[in-house]
């Protein structure tokens, strides 16, 4: 059982922003920027270069309450970032798909 799989379980606590039967978004516990939120999908995808065909709905409604969360949280008119990390080269520490909402600050181009 992944970490997030533990936090959406409930068997560790989280500060929960968001959830819903498929999704679920909380703050992250070491911030990158001022406002940092991790969604996941409910369902234990391990990264999106696994997910499959039958996923696609998921992947958007992922999407969607991301920017949905983020606008609720007052990043909607300073903007924000979404990322997706894929691997350990790209920066995945947790092998369980989740976009990070990043904002609050200005964020600098290119990352890493």
């Amino acid at each position: 059982m992944t970490l997030f799989e533990k936090l959406i379980a409930r068997q560790i606590p989280a500060d929960i922003v968001y959830e819903d039967e498929l999704v679920f978004a909380f703050r992250d516990i070491h911030p990158q920027a001022p406002t940092h939120i991790l969604v996941v999908p409910k369902k234990p995808i391990p990264r999106i270069a696994e997910a499959g065909p039958e996923d696609q709905a998921l992947l958007g409604r992922l999407l969607l309450k991301a920017a949905e969360v983020a606008r609720s949280v007052g990043l909607g008119d300073s903007g924000f970032r979404l990322v997706i990390n894929n691997g350990r080269d790209g920066g995945e520490s947790v092998p369980h798909l989740h976009c990070h909402i990043l904002g609050g600050r200005p964020l600098s181009w290119p990352p890493g």
